[in-house]
């Protein structure tokens, strides 16, 4: 029995950097187009949220019973990040949530495993990067930091797994010590010689354990930093160029250990039943894997399209690209901007979150039974007809919500200030007052439309204190249902 991937999610950040205003900062050029950045409240984890939520957002898609994770530059160390994204997406305690860290090939691992577990019962990969190179460095123009999720099962596979092969040398071409946010890398030469025959290799096993030949491959996805051995395995692998699947480098960046992931998904998005797909990755040697797609491709396409599953390529065509270089910087840590002048924020306390877990992470809140009326945060007295013990658990973190009112607050504790801060009224019932996020603060208006998502309010002593923020729902399709008059909750604004 063969795992096939029933489901994925893609998910690339708000922000763009333009290359040109590296340049500008420097003097030099670093290249047309734009790369995708993290929101200053982003790391690996809620970027792993995003995507697991979107591959899990379509009819069908079975609750994974295993979840795995990777990322080369994870949150937390000596602690499972997955069990944060497993709190996230509400998964029952039943699901395993296992870390594979430290570098871009744990990527591969991630798949493999998700594809060897599928094979007996639902399983989820997921992957996310944030790449931070040197300032005026060609990483730092060239990366863009992004997530992939895919989900494995026995049966219902758009696409399923027919080779796979791997080709492992030790070489040193590529690097980075725990503690430092940069990557440094040997001459771009020497890491050709290294990569190609590996590539060579991985590609001819991986065809010969699925009795293929090249020329019956339709799809072909080649991924790795080292751009140079990309581009020449490319050319290498007698693959014609129509059949060379698109990188989106020129728009987003290179997202390391999610670029493969990517470039499969927007493959699935374009590609028809029966075709043969192959993904290559170069990271310390090589990977590749076959997938042939089934019958089951247009059924999954439709049912993305009427979820309203945004397309790679559209995602891609998104994003706000006026990021200020110098802010980039600070989000990155390579600036220090001067802090609010308030007192820092303490440590998140570990036992009030254990106990508050389906609030804080899975954004839970309650519906009294007796009346319907539903309470942010839960409680297990009711505010309307005061029955105590008559609530059941309601998930709010995937609903859309409208902006009753707000306030552009400059004086409050924010890592990229002004903060803005709404109340949300949720469709179906339930109230909110939070942060909003990847907004234009001079373009918030009452009855604007959102959404909610996982984001990181702030880091304490080492403690990463994870939430949900609203953010504006991205498609015109979602308009309000009434808009106010004018006076109707006034705009406040301190500072």
């Amino acid at each position: 029995m063969s795992a096939g991937i029933v489901s994925w999610g893609v998910y690339l950040p708000y922000w763009r950097l333009d290359r040109g205003a590296i340049g500008a900062a420097f003097g030099t050029a670093q290249g047309k187009g734009t790369r995708a950045v993290a929101s200053y409240d982003e790391d690996t984890t809620t970027l792993g949220v995003e995507a697991a939520r979107r591959a899990l957002d379509v009819a069908g898609v079975p609750v994974p019973a295993e979840l795995y994770f990777s990322t080369p530059a994870p949150a937390y160390l000596d602690k499972t990040n997955a069990t944060t994204i497993h709190a996230a997406l509400g998964l029952p305690a039943s699901t395993g949530a296992y870390d594979l860290c430290g570098s871009v090939r744990s990527g591969w691992a991630t798949l493999n495993l998700s594809a060897l577990s599928g094979e007996q019962r639902p399983s989820m990969a997921v992957i996310s990067d944030l790449r931070t190179g040197l300032a005026g460095g060609a990483e730092e123009s060239q990366a863009g930091d992004g997530a992939v999720a895919f989900v494995f099962a026995p049966e219902g596979g758009v696409a399923e797994v027919i080779g796979q092969a791997s080709a492992t040398d030790e070489f040193l071409e590529r690097w980075r010590v725990p503690g430092e946010s940069a990557s440094r890398q040997w001459e771009d030469r020497f890491g050709e010689e290294a990569y190609l025959p590996a590539g060579r290799s991985a590609f001819d096993e991986a065809l010969e354990e699925a009795g293929l030949k090249a020329d019956d491959v339709d799809h072909l996805v080649v991924s790795g930093l080292h751009t140079r051995a990309v581009g020449a395995l490319r050319k290498e692998l007698s693959v014609t160029a129509d059949r060379l699947a698109p990188d989106y480098g020129s728009r987003i960046g290179n997202l390391g250990a999610a670029q493969a992931g990517l470039v499969l998904a927007d493959v699935l998005e374009r590609a028809t039943p029966g075709q043969v797909i192959v993904v290559v990755g170069l990271a310390d040697g090589a990977d590749a894997m076959v997938l042939r797609t089934t019958g089951e491709l247009t059924q999954v396409q439709e049912s993305r399209r009427q979820a309203e599953a945004v397309r790679v390529a559209d995602l891609v065509d998104q994003g706000r690209a006026d990021l200020a270089y110098a802010v980039f910087l600070s989000w990155r840590g390579q600036l220090r901007r001067e802090p609010p002048r308030r007192p820092d924020p303490e440590r998140p306390d570990a036992p009030a979150m254990l106990r508050n877990e389906g609030w804080k992470f899975g954004f839970s809140a309650s519906r009294c039974e007796a009346c319907g009326f539903v309470h942010l945060p839960p409680t297990r007295v009711c505010l309307s007809c005061k029955a105590v013990d008559q609530m059941a658990p309601l998930r709010l973190a995937d609903a859309r919500g409208t902006v009753a009112t707000f306030t552009v607050d400059r004086l409050a504790f924010s890592m990229s200030p002004p903060m803005v801060g709404a109340v949300i009224d949720f469709d179906g019932g339930g109230r909110y007052r939070g942060e909003m996020t990847d907004v234009d603060p001079a373009a918030v208006a009452i009855g604007n439309r959102v959404e909610m998502t996982f984001r990181r309010l702030y880091s304490a002593e080492g403690v990463h204190n994870y939430f949900w923020k609203a953010r504006p729902v991205s498609d015109g399709a979602d308009a309000p249902d009434r808009h106010p008059a004018p006076g109707d909750a006034a705009r406040n604004e301190r500072g």
